[in-house]
């Protein structure tokens, strides 16, 4: 397919990393694979996670294909961008079509990009996951990649304010070894054992993650001794009860 707008906007991207210095680590590119389809899979804490997963396949020379909710494609300018870079918009009302859409694409050997959680994860912990990326994984015959991202959620994330110019923060993307599920492989057990791997990525890039912020952090999780919500509060928070 024709590639008129992923190339001017990977162009403005780098220059946001270079004027903004940012210190971005990624580990794991090899897993990607040069050719063919794959479904890279990662955590979520920031609106701009697809930026960095999507950096994070650029040394494999590919383009990821995102799922995204379908208000994204609404949105005066984003949605011609969303359209011009081939993203899948998902109508969660209705997802058999995106989910389609999603395995021609794996089966044309593009990368399609996941976020299994479905939403922002406020704990900064992996939430539960839907069982849509192991289930097109296996369905197209592809490799099914766990990712992490960590750092994105101190430049934007659900229920803080934008600091998009934040200068010199580090952001942290792991990549870890492919899933590769058959058609026979029980979804569930799949996504349980992809999770598992996201959670242990996440868990390596907040132990090793250069900046060392004070205990109470807004940006840490609360098991690590920052003031982000538990899970439980999270969900709370999802659930339209809180804050």
């Amino acid at each position: 397919m024709a590639e008129i707008v992923y190339p001017p906007v990977l162009v403005a991207a780098h220059a946001m990393f270079r004027a903004l210095d940012m210190r971005i680590h990624i580990d794991g590119a090899e897993h990607v694979p040069a050719s063919g389809g794959a479904v890279l899979a990662s955590n979520h804490v920031s609106y701009l996670d697809f930026i960095f997963v999507g950096l994070g396949a650029r040394p494999a020379r590919r383009l990821v294909r995102f799922m995204a909710k379908q208000e994204v494609f609404a949105h005066r300018i984003s949605g011609p961008l969303m359209r011009g870079m081939h993203h899948i918009p998902v109508d969660r009302n209705a997802g058999k079509a995106a989910y389609e859409d999603a395995v021609g694409n794996l089966r044309d050997g593009e990368v399609v990009g996941v976020f299994p959680e479905a939403t922002i994860s406020r704990s900064f912990t992996v939430k539960g996951c839907k069982n849509g990326a192991a289930r097109m994984a296996a369905e197209a015959g592809v490799p099914l990649i766990p990712m992490a991202v960590w750092g994105t959620q101190r430049l934007w994330t659900k229920g803080r304010p934008r600091a998009l110019g934040t200068r010199h923060v580090p952001i942290t993307i792991l990549i870890g070894e492919p899933v590769r599920p058959e058609p026979d492989d029980d979804p569930e057990e799949v996504t349980a054992t992809v999770r598992a791997r996201i959670q242990e990525l996440l868990d390596l890039a907040q132990r090793d993650y250069p900046d060392k912020p004070a205990q109470d952090a807004w940006w840490v999780p609360a098991h690590l001794g920052g003031s982000a919500p538990t899970p439980e509060e999270a969900a709370v928070l999802d659930a339209g009860k809180g804050r």
